[in-house]
């Protein structure tokens, strides 16, 4: 992968997709921005814009617009060119 796209990961704590999809980026050493939206409400509305008024975590946007919601491992790996 040439360049890293920035990504923010909308996601909460107790969420087992969340911490799926940031140990992915942790492990792979992709660099993101993390948005808890329990505790930020303005977040959580975008989220639930981006998802027909669900609140699903977690919802990962690109830089380009795009976005995953509740994305497998081999989703995220493809999205960005990676090994699963």
């Amino acid at each position: 992968m040439s360049e890293t796209p920035e990504i923010t990961l909308y996601g909460n704590t107790w969420c087992g997709g969340s911490r799926r999809a940031r140990l992915f980026f942790d492990q792979h050493h992709i660099p993101y921005t993390w948005v808890d939206i329990d505790r930020d409400e303005k977040a959580a509305k975008y989220v639930e814009s981006l998802n027909h008024g669900n609140r699903s975590v977690p919802t990962i946007v690109w830089s380009d617009g795009s976005s995953l919601t509740e994305p497998s491992t081999d989703e995220l790996a493809r999205k960005l060119g990676v090994e699963a």
